[in-house]
């Protein structure tokens, strides 16, 4: 028999039981499929990021966890209970709008009290949660205060401490941060994640902001057309994507084509028109002949003014044609003699003028074999 914290699955196979498994479930909306067949387990106490662009289904697949929408097919399960039937109040799941939805007419302490009425606790005990939660949001002194007297951060916090007052199994995030501005959402999502960790609870957080989900989750899924075409932690996502499309989704990506010509063991030899013979390590099964697409992260290529020595491996020449400088890096984007463009991020390590590419600038390129990801499609 399986308990709720799955221990006895635990202990028969050796690995934890999902808290939450998504089993082929399905919803559309009228000839609009938004979720596809989708499958995922997600583990306790796991923060689970949903990534993809507008229109993905990632926001649909939340509402269904959260009991908004039902499935047209499969199930969803907690602790091995399907919770199709189970209406939204009365599921261990909270959810954390994008808008926040605090009620105007209330106070702080009347927003986070909302659902502990609803649900019949004892004034005293009321009190004593909102207490916590005030604390725990850092909101200590602002009880009194309505919604419009509260700044955009202070409103989120408000929104955050009410969905986690009634203390959920799992907390559902759609886009919490997005309204904020850029050093408010970097602190926030640094909260989040200690609020996670001193909780033990279950985070699942809907973004399109590819930095977002790679600072706070510890998996993500990314999702396009409603399925699921990866999913691993951020690391696994940056440094090995499965396809064309995750390598140039998650982060920036240079991707040249080329034909195999030769192999000896894990390194191919790449025939290429926009980078001439390239060496790279290959980690799928291309044989001699095949057309292969080449990722290779900016960061992993090296600029010098220097010419690259004759006993690097992949050394290329071209100018520079146009500088982002983002001040801990900058970007140069550089053009081959082939005519063909790479981006190369490179730090910005002193503050000497010195020390920086100009435009027009002929340099040198280099990157090693395991530099390169050789893309199965």
């Amino acid at each position: 028999m399986l308990t709720t914290d799955g221990s006895v699955t635990e202990k028969l196979t050796g690995a934890r039981a999902p808290l939450l498994r998504i089993a082929s479930v399905t919803k559309r909306f009228g000839g609009v499929t938004a979720v596809d067949g989708l499958s995922l387990d997600i583990q306790p106490g796991e923060f689970f990021a949903l990534l993809g662009p507008s229109g993905c289904g990632k926001t649909s697949l939340l509402r269904m966890l959260a009991g908004f929408e039902s499935p047209d097919a499969g199930s969803i399960l907690l602790d091995g209970a399907d919770i199709a039937a189970v209406p939204p109040h009365q599921r261990p799941i909270n959810m954390m709008f994008q808008s926040y939805a605090l009620f105007p007419h209330l106070s702080v302490a009347g927003n986070i009290a909302f659902g502990l009425k609803r649900a019949g606790m004892s004034r005293a005990a009321i009190d004593e949660r909102v207490g916590e939660m005030l604390a725990l949001v850092q909101l200590q002194g602002l009880e009194k205060r309505r919604p419009d007297q509260l700044s955009g951060g202070q409103r989120q916090r408000v929104a955050l401490a009410r969905s986690l007052a009634l203390r959920p199994r799992v907390l559902l995030l759609d886009e919490p941060l997005a309204a904020l501005d850029k050093k408010l959402r970097q602190s926030t999502q640094a909260e989040l994640i200690a609020l996670r960790r001193k909780l033990g609870m279950t985070f699942i957080i809907v973004t399109h902001d590819q930095e977002e989900a790679m600072t706070v989750a510890d998996r993500i899924g990314v999702m396009d057309k409603g399925r699921l075409v990866q999913v691993g932690t951020p690391r696994e996502l940056y440094e090995s994507p499965n396809s064309r499309w995750i390598a140039s989704f998650v982060g920036d990506i240079n991707i040249i084509e080329g034909i195999v010509v030769a192999q000896k063991g894990s390194l191919l030899t790449v025939k290429t028109a926009d980078a001439g013979t390239v060496i790279v390590t290959g980690t799928a099964k291309p044989v001699a002949g095949m057309t292969v697409p080449i990722a290779i992260r900016p960061e992993k290529i090296r600029l010098s003014a220097e010419t690259a020595s004759s006993e690097l491996a992949n050394a290329l020449r071209g100018d520079v044609v146009d500088i982002d400088y983002l001040g801990g890096v900058s970007v140069y984007r550089i053009k081959l003699t082939s005519g063909a463009i790479l981006r190369v991020t490179a730090a910005n390590l002193v503050r000497s003028e010195a020390a920086f590419f100009a435009i027009g600038q002929h340099v040198s390129l280099s990157f090693p074999p395991d530099a390169c990801i050789v893309l199965d499609k």
